[in-house]
């Protein structure tokens, strides 16, 4: 423990940020670091419990007191050595996390808890900065071949670890460039892209080739793929989105939330448009989705110059704090102001649209709207709701935004081809802890296995289907699971 008063004499705080007028200018991050002297006090936080809860809350199980304690003593390679062995992109998961290791963080039951997720972020940059990230790849190679489709967090957490294994990884990607999700999915004002080019060089040292701008069922059978590797992992999104198929959704206007962002990461990556350009400048904005997705269409439709921006979501407004239907240490639904939403945006909840209105040239003009309440269970969760009579009303509007999640993977051409098995959810049907489909050599991870889910997760998934593909390959693997991690540095600090 770096100091056994410090969460007593210090306070959380977090790093300064543009004020919300300048950084809608641009797409850049808005955020700065700590300070050497704050980092200092922050990490000294950390109470080094005797049962750390924030391990059980973060899905690849961070060592997070030891990192801790080795920030405060500013032991940088310990304090890398330590984060990286449970996490392969802790600059991905330090801007982007939700975090839940701090919602399970002792020191949060009476205060706000330590800042892990700033204090992750600040190692591996500390650690970029320093020339200690470097390639793990064995120089003695094992001869077998791995193809992972897909470049998101899973697709390149397990071709990480399968190369650091010491297996020959080619990671094929549909789109231009590298990132799936990471890259056209999360706005640059959260994670700018050359954060992705950075870690993809290192991948590269360590000899992982990436192919883009080839889909798997179309420019490359699957079958093929599958004949002329020793295993494949299919790590592809969640990628059909919800839809809401109400009167007018045809109209001009009406758009996916992933159609809207992603155009808007390739226009600032310079990568070539093909399609309208969808713009929200001058125009009323309505998000449909009450989630980070749709907080990101805020932002992005604010630094496009949107005339208003309002957010709707159908669900009734959270808790500003844990209720006893919450308690700790579980991740607790409460409201969430995002940075977007700082930057300029009205919120309604208990909002259901019926109707998208549209001009006598088939554009969106305006929605038809009502309230609903809803009928909580015994727990307080929404159960079903009812429409509040009398509160039709048009909202006018030209531009909306569908952020309402995702559904299942895409079906057509990689996973047709191959026949594998789904769940009653429409995922790919891989068992958690096994990994592998019903389709010989070929395994499964990230939102295309478990749906729709965190960066954190993905990341998460690909690291033990690795562990697992080496199992397949070699009759047993040299890869640690986040247990056994978790199990050692738990013997070795009794």
């Amino acid at each position: 423990m770096g100091k056994v008063t410090g969460f007593q004499e210090y306070d959380r705080k977090m790093p300064a940020k543009l004020p919300p007028a300048e950084r809608i200018k641009n797409y850049n991050e808005f955020e700065s670091l700590y300070s050497d002297e704050e980092l200092n006090k922050q990490s000294a936080r950390c109470m080094n419990c005797g049962i750390p809860f924030c391990h059980s809350g973060c899905p690849l199980g961070n060592i997070i007191p030891e990192f801790n304690d080795a920030v405060y003593n500013k032991d940088w390679e310990e304090a890398y050595q330590i984060l990286s062995s449970t996490n392969n992109f802790p600059e991905f998961t330090g801007r982007i996390c939700p975090a839940p290791c701090e919602s399970a963080c002792v020191l949060g039951i009476n205060k706000p808890p330590v800042a892990i997720e700033e204090i992750e972020k600040h190692i591996i940059e500390i650690a970029y900065e320093k020339g200690m990230v470097k390639p793990t790849a064995p120089l003695i190679k094992t001869g077998k071949t791995v193809a992972v489709v897909g470049s998101g967090p899973a697709g390149l957490a397990a071709a990480a670890q399968l190369a650091k294994a010491g297996h020959e990884v080619t990671v094929y990607e549909r789109d231009d460039k590298v990132g799936g999700l990471l890259r056209y999915g999360i706005p640059d004002f959260k994670l700018e892209k050359n954060v992705i080019d950075r870690r993809m060089e290192v991948m590269e040292k360590d000899g992982v080739v990436f192919k883009t701008n080839i889909e798997i069922g179309k420019d490359i059978s699957a079958e093929d793929l599958v004949r002329n590797n020793d295993a494949v992992v299919l790590a592809g999104g969640s990628t059909i989105p919800r839809n809401l198929p109400v009167p007018g959704r045809e109209l001009k206007g009406v758009y996916f939330a992933m159609e809207f962002l992603k155009q808007q990461n390739k226009r600032v990556g310079n990568s070539p448009i093909t399609a309208e350009d969808i713009l929200a400048t001058g125009k009323d904005v309505v998000v449909i989705g009450g989630g980070d997705t749709g907080s990101d269409c805020v932002g992005t439709s604010n630094r496009q110059g949107a005339k208003s921006v309002k957010q709707f979501e159908v669900m009734v407004q959270p808790p500003a704090e844990r209720t006893p239907n919450m308690p700790w240490p579980t991740y607790p639904m409460v409201l969430k102001t995002t940075t977007s939403h700082e930057e300029g945006v009205e919120r309604f909840w208990g909002v259901n649209t019926k109707e998208f209105l549209g001009d006598e040239n088939g554009e969106l003009r305006a929605l038809k709207v009502s309230d609903v309440s809803w009928e909580l269970d015994i727990m307080g969760r929404p159960v079903k709701f009812a429409e509040v009579e009398g509160s039709e009303r048009e909202i006018p509007c030209q531009r909306v935004f569908l952020a309402m999640g995702f559904l299942n993977p895409q079906f057509e051409g990689m996973l047709d081809n191959l026949g594998v098995e789904v769940d009653a959810r429409k995922n790919v049907n891989a068992k958690e802890g096994v990994y592998r489909t019903n389709v010989s050599k070929v395994f499964a991870a990230g939102d295309m296995r478990r749906g729709q889910s965190l960066v954190v997760w993905a990341i998460s998934e690909g690291r033990e289907c690795a562990r697992k593909v080496d199992e397949f390959l070699m009759g047993h693997s040299v890869l640690e699971s986040k247990d056994s991690i978790n199990q050692f540095e738990q013997v070795f600090h009794s």
